[in-house]
């Protein structure tokens, strides 16, 4: 067998993908092909990888990596002092004004392709909450060197401690104070390179320029300790999640696209941690209070994020009791942004609606005002769909008929995240908890599914079980749970043999 370089593609050229099926090359993708681009097969997607953005995601791995290399070196103080000047040159007004003016840009660019600025817009509270983030990193203790365990033997004794895993590489939506936390690696002893989505760019160039690197100057941290790959192609991404020399991969954005990336950071061999579908389950029990379900139901809906409530499901000997109250709950969300509620009613489930929520409205989307029908009969199997609302909160509804149907619809179609049980029957939240395949599990509101919130830690993300259970850390990804172990032995007795 030899193996030689592609330089070239043919259409109809069959590629092999997943072992046994094969993608044929399409006429869009042999014309793009040069000498030196790269390609990346995941699930049924050619990905073409040209050169340069390749060039552009190895040099910023490779300056991460130059810099771990380093880290050993650096001490524990410095890496304090890291986090307390980034914090500063972002509380600073004058340090910030470029990074505003970079963030405004970004926003008007968004706005005029019609996208999202939910997220983008780094506005006075997350500023504030970027500070106190690395504020919290500075005070964390970092765990490096950290003995686990200690065995002693006959002249000689092992132990395990912690230690930096390496070069953790982030990919991540248009989210300004991502970028801060995602720094939260280097607190135990990581380097991270980063890429941004493409609404963002300015905004991270100019974090880069005016916080970032001057901080990284001015506590004496190796140049490449953060690096950002500075390109607005997806490319540059898969570019980065193929690189072996990556200790973790993390994605952070759409379903597709980290799933996409996901697949691809696998196939290299380079460990990943996705955090791309959300969306709550809630459950109601035949026993649970009406007032508390319409709690959970409204505190979980103040905003679109990953652990907003995406799915109900209520027990149809109480369906004609507390499917309203889900309802009015949904429509109280609504009237707070200002706008009508959108409902997905299962098959099945449509008659426990009342028949003027199908009657059109205008539904507030990305692009504006939309008129819609305002609830939508959605198959069962599309029960784990993730609605991204803008202003118009937007859940599923299902009618079951009882918490064990729940359960299964919950782990055959949800992407295996957040669930909360409103019951008062203590032994059903334990059956139930030991019953549904979620990381995280409650008995009210869903939002409060955050490192921050829920552990007081800054967290890089939030990871589902929709891939499998995780091996050796929780749900919350933070900056003190990415390390590995080393073995170190001390032997005093040098006749010690085996």
């Amino acid at each position: 067998m030899s193996i030689e370089p592609l330089t070239e593609l043919t259409a109809g050229m069959a590629l092999l993908a997943g072992g046994d099926r094969i993608i044929r090359v399409t006429p869009e993708l042999a014309g793009a092909f040069q000498p030196g681009d790269r390609l990346a097969v995941a699930g049924d997607s050619v990905l073409h990888i040209p050169a340069a953005e390749a060039a552009t995601a190895s040099a910023a791995v490779g300056a991460a990596a130059d810099a771990f290399a380093r880290m050993g070196a650096v001490t524990d103080r410095q890496i304090s002092a890291f986090f307390e000047a980034f914090a500063a040159r972002l509380d600073d007004h004058t340090t910030f004004a470029p990074i505003a003016a970079a963030n405004a840009a970004d926003i008007e660019a968004a706005k005029a392709r019609g996208r999202s600025t939910t997220r983008l817009e780094l506005t006075s509270s997350m500023r504030s909450d970027m500070a106190a983030g690395l504020r919290s990193w500075a005070a964390a203790p970092s765990g490096r060197g950290e003995v686990i365990e200690r065995v002693e033997h006959d002249g000689w004794s092992a132990e395990l401690r912690r230690a930096g895993l390496g070069v953790v590489g982030f990919v991540f939506e248009g989210r300004p104070n991502v970028f801060a936390d995602a720094c939260g690696v280097i607190r135990s002893g990581n380097t991270v390179v980063f890429r941004i989505g493409s609404d963002a760019l300015r905004t991270a160039r100019a974090i880069v320029e005016h916080a970032l690197e001057p901080a990284l100057a001015e506590a004496g941290l190796p140049s490449g300790s953060a690096s950002l790959v500075d390109s607005a192609a997806h490319a540059a991404g898969w570019a980065m999640f193929s690189d072996a020399r990556l200790g973790l991969a993390v994605a952070r954005g759409s379903g597709l696209a980290v799933t996409q990336l996901g697949t691809v950071a696998r196939q290299a061999g380079v460990p990943v941690s996705l955090h791309g579908t959300g969306g709550a389950w809630i459950v109601a029990a035949s026993d649970a209070p009406a007032d508390d379900l319409g709690a959970a139901v409204l505190h979980s809906l103040d905003r679109k994020v990953c652990n907003t409530v995406n799915v109900c499901c209520v027990p149809t000997s109480r369906a004609d009791e507390l499917v309203p109250v889900v309802l009015a709950a949904l429509t109280a969300a609504a009237e707070r942004r200002g706008t009508n509620p959108k409902l997905h009613v299962a098959a099945g489930s449509e008659p426990f609606v009342p028949a003027e929520w199908f009657e059109v409205v205008d539904i507030s989307r990305a692009g504006g005002a939309a008129a819609e029908p305002g609830c939508e009969v959605l198959p069962i199997d599309q029960l784990g769909t993730e609605w991204e609302w803008e202003e118009s909160p937007e859940i599923s509804l299902v009618v079951v008929s009882d918490v064990d149907e729940a359960i299964d619809l919950f782990n055959a179609h949800s992407p295996h995240f957040v669930v909360s049980l409103i019951t008062t029957d203590v032994a059903e939240q334990d059956r139930f908890y030991e019953a549904v395949d979620a990381p995280f599990v409650g008995n009210g509101f869903t939002r409060w599914v955050d490192g921050q919130y829920a552990l007081g830690k800054p967290e890089l993300g939030l990871s589902n079980w929709q891939f499998g259970r995780l091996f050796g850390r929780g749900g919350v990804l933070s900056g003190d749970s990415v390390f590995t172990v080393r073995t170190r032995v001390t032997q005093t007795d040098p006749g010690v043999h085996r």
